[in-house]
């Protein structure tokens, strides 16, 4: 089989976008998303050219966290599709054609339609592009480390299921040879020693802590409200690491 020309095409959508990072998480509930489009607002506030794309294809959430109503957005197409700006950020997401109904795509298919959103969004001159990426290690995370070649952040809780699989997941982009900047712990009550430890182990950096915040599900939604409230101030401590 010979490589698929969108691969090409990707490269080219690719090229003026300075650095891609993927947000990752080891599975599902952790708050991946919500730091995905929290780290995108943040980034774009300071004057940054910034790109989100939520590649959660089965289960896009970003557009519902930036509080837009999905069925009156929708991209431009001009020899691609080019991402409409919502509070200052391109946002691609697949939710402007499926139209918030499930999409019952199997392993195979949900690459394809990965490629496919990548290959299409022309994203232009960008100093960030974000990356929502599915939880867990599944082939549709694959595919997006090695056709966007981006640096990683990984998201994880402090339970002992999350500390698990977050390690197998360490292990997985090691092995791949994948930049890690560094790892944010979500939802804990205090800083975890055995994060910190996992931290050492693999020579990753520690980026910090966002306690659980009872009230936070008042702000998703609520784009204004959700930019002042204390979750995005944790983050924008943390993204000072990200960025220096």
């Amino acid at each position: 089989m010979g490589l698929d020309p969108r691969e090409l095409l990707i490269e080219e959508r690719l090229k003026d976008v300075k650095k891609v990072i993927a947000v990752v998480s080891p599975k599902g509930g952790v708050g991946k998303t919500l730091i995905s489009t929290a780290l995108a607002l943040i980034l774009s506030r300071r004057n940054l050219n910034v790109g989100l794309l939520d590649l959660d294809i089965t289960n896009p959430t970003a557009h519902l966290v930036l509080g837009i109503n999905i069925n009156e957005l929708s991209p431009k197409e001009e020899k691609g599709v080019i991402p409409p700006i919502v509070a200052g950020i391109k946002f691609m997401t697949i939710a402007y054609y499926s139209k918030d109904e499930a999409i019952p795509l199997r392993g195979h298919e949900i690459v394809n339609v990965i490629r496919e959103i990548l290959a299409i969004t022309i994203w232009g001159i960008l100093d960030y592009l974000i990356v929502d990426t599915p939880p867990g290690l599944s082939d549709e995370v694959l595919e997006i480390l090695r056709l966007a070649r981006p640096e990683v952040l990984i998201v994880t809780t402090p339970s002992p299921l999350s500390l698990k699989s977050c390690e197998r997941l360490i292990r997985l982009l090691k092995d791949s040879q994948v930049r890690i900047i560094g790892l944010v712990e979500n939802m804990s009550y205090d800083m975890s020693a055995k994060i910190i430890a996992l931290c050492n182990q693999y020579s990753i950096k520690y980026l910090g802590k966002i306690p659980y915040i009872k009230d936070l599900d008042n702000y998703v939604s609520k784009l204004e409200d959700f930019i002042k409230c204390k979750f995005m101030e944790y983050l924008k401590d943390i993204v000072k690491k990200i960025t220096l």
